[in-house]
């Protein structure tokens, strides 16, 4: 019943409160961010796979720059993350937008973290898996190492959760996040600004 019913109810109610209630931060960091990222807009719009693979466009805060080389060619992410950005990604605030994902029913405030579009076809059969739920804010990977563990690991941790929603989960998965975001931990992995690109292998 949870599942499949006051799961959604309560991501919805939950939402529209956090985002009448979070409005002046967000008003705030928006303009922030529009003058932080040298005219590339305080928002970030990404295609990305939800439930059963449904494409929508998720909504975060822009925590980097459009700055390019000579060639036109994107900069490294380290060098386009601003100290604004780095700031705004390592107190997780660049996720609050997706409240309004929540809202419209494209993602959920727990489930597996929605990936990039051309993962797709690189997942297992078993790693395809974590596409049977809404995709979530946080979830069981993002308590459990986020960009500091491996994908291989992140998947098994996301379909783990799959199988084993319940109201409980979720609110030990909500008080995990708070304390993650508090000590501001596993925000980043060794080898980039961002987390390394899933190949299908790693």
């Amino acid at each position: 019943m949870y599942k499949h019913f006051f799961k959604r109810f309560f991501d919805f109610w939950i939402a529209l409160i956090a985002l009448i209630i979070l409005s002046p931060l967000l008003l705030v960091v928006t303009i922030w961010l529009h003058f932080a990222n040298k005219g590339a807009g305080a928002f970030f719009f990404q295609e990305r796979p939800g439930k059963n693979a449904k494409i929508f466009k998720v909504i975060k805060f822009k925590s980097m720059t459009d700055e390019r080389d000579a060639e036109g060619k994107l900069l490294p992410d380290a060098q386009r993350l601003t100290k604004v950005g780095k700031f705004v990604r390592s107190t997780s605030i660049d996720e609050l937008p997706q409240l309004i994902n929540v809202l419209k029913g494209d993602m959920a405030l727990i489930g597996p973290r929605p990936l990039r579009v051309y993962y797709l076809p690189l997942y297992s059969s078993e790693q395809a898996r974590r596409h049977e739920v809404r995709p979530g804010i946080t979830g069981w990977a993002q308590c459990n190492g986020r960009n500091a563990i491996s994908w291989t690991e992140k998947f098994k941790l996301d379909v783990w959760y799959v199988d084993n929603i319940s109201l409980g989960l979720d609110l030990k998965i909500i008080f995990m996040t708070i304390k993650k975001v508090l000590c501001r931990d596993d925000i980043n992995s060794n080898e980039a600004a961002t987390m390394y690109p899933f190949d299908g292998t790693n």
